[in-house]
């Protein structure tokens, strides 16, 4: 088969749309302005409607998977911001994810997309890979960074300029560094808490991760972060790589289920939204769907442990300034973790807590979006900036580490540098009298 051509098949029966969660949609039309590419473009099969009759025709027989097809598809952000608009209640995630489950299956990309992508999925998620390939940066990172936001890199693959561009901040510390497997409580303790140490969090925020250990630990938290830990397979699930994210899953539950945890703190909105999810992923698993169950039942974003907790026990010190807290879409719009993180800022003396204008459209990170679809994610990026921009932050926040990414890339893309932290960092510095 020649590179873009169409597969005879259409969908099989192997984790298809699932026909009743898609006759959910009415084609109100809510979703609409809350779509970022529709937002962008105003085509209709680049809505959640639209992308949805899509699915609809496909299980009919009624349309074959063209190239066409899936692009629409693949501009899909996988943002979720039509679930939270949406008044019949339509569960777009799974829709979307087994869609490109099906492409993945019977369209063959061009040889260029497939090598792309194949790299992608063969490094980010393995942190010892991702360690060989950060290296350079230590000496490199700034020249990369700005060889991609300059005029020069015109003449380069959109791809290709978008790798430079958005290249991390990385240390040798943040490249060598370790958590301990257990923190012990600062007083008596509250909870037993398992902390996923991430693929990218790991390498490019160690920081976030020290934070999120040091913060538990003075809340009176056992911190539990079990070395053998890997993916958990966020990036594969929201790509269609149904079976690569459920091997995930299967590890990773493997490697808390015996620590002996009362909850599983998520530090990365995109890992938490998958984590949460395992028991429908692995539902149709006989040996491993009451243990998915089980695992998901204890996952939590940081800020919803903070708030379980209830009164901190830690006094905070002042900070003084202005914080600009950006929804990350996998926390506000998959999760439904809203009030949460804006609450743990809220216990900081002195922080100012502003968001910006549109505050649910998506910043154009998307996980490997703005790596494979580089001039949306510029767009959106730049979007993002401007709203920020306007509020004269001393800070943003935000619970995602490719929210971070992004933002801070476009943000230097105008000539801005702010300090982009995740919300632990800020409540960190705050018990440490770090100002």
């Amino acid at each position: 088969m020649g590179d873009g051509v169409m597969a005879e098949a259409v969908f099989d029966s192997v984790d298809p749309p699932q026909t009743a969660l898609i006759d959910k949609c009415v084609h109100c039309g809510f979703c609409l302005p809350s779509c970022p590419t529709y937002m962008l473009w105003g085509e209709e099969m680049d809505s959640p409607r639209g992308r949805i009759y899509l699915m609809k025709a496909a299980l009919d027989g009624r349309t074959p998977i063209t190239p066409s097809f899936v692009q629409h598809f693949d501009a899909c952000l996988g943002c979720m911001a039509c679930v939270t608009a949406c008044p019949s209640g339509v569960q777009y995630g799974p829709l979307v994810e087994r869609t490109r489950a099906q492409i993945e299956r019977h369209y063959e990309r061009p040889w260029a997309d497939r090598l792309f992508r194949a790299a992608l999925f063969n490094l980010v998620p393995y942190p010892n890979r991702m360690r060989v390939l950060l290296a350079p940066l230590l000496m490199f990172g700034p020249m990369v960074r700005a060889l991609g936001r300059s005029r020069w890199s015109r003449a380069l693959p959109a791809r290709v300029r978008a790798l430079l561009a958005l290249a991390p901040r990385v240390t040798w510390a943040s490249l060598t560094g370790r958590i301990a497997e257990r923190t012990p409580a600062a007083g008596p303790r509250r909870l037993v808490v398992g902390l996923l140490t991430g693929c990218v969090q790991r390498l490019v925020f160690p920081k976030v991760n020290d934070a999120t250990v040091y913060v538990l630990s003075a809340e009176g938290c056992d911190v539990i972060a079990p070395a053998r830990q890997g993916c958990c397979g966020a990036l594969a699930l929201h790509a269609g790589r149904l079976e690569e994210a459920r091997a995930c899953a299967r590890r990773l539950i493997e490697a808390f289920e015996t620590a002996g945890i009362d909850r599983v703190a998520v530090n990365a909105a995109g890992c938490g939204s998958s984590m949460k999810e395992y028991g429908e992923l692995l539902a149709g698993d006989p040996a491993w769907a009451a243990r998915a169950h089980a695992f998901s039942a204890r996952v939590r974003d940081v800020s919803e442990v903070l708030a379980e907790l209830g009164e901190p026990r830690a006094p905070r010190h002042p900070i003084r300034g202005t914080v600009v807290y950006h929804d990350a879409c996998h926390l506000a719009h998959a999760q439904g973790v809203r009030s949460q993180p804006r609450d743990a800022l809220g216990t900081i003396p002195g922080l100012e807590i502003v968001s910006p204008a549109e505050p649910e459209v998506c910043c154009g990170s998307a996980g490997i979006y703005n790596l494979v679809q580089p001039d949306t994610a510029v767009e959106l990026g730049a979007r993002k900036v401007g709203h920020i921009s306007s509020l004269r932050p001393d800070f943003v926040a935000t619970g995602n580490p490719g929210c971070m990414i992004q933002i801070a890339s476009s943000a230097a893309r105008q000539g801005i540098e702010w300090p982009v932290l995740h919300p632990i960092e800020l409540v960190a510095a705050s018990i440490k009298g770090q100002n």
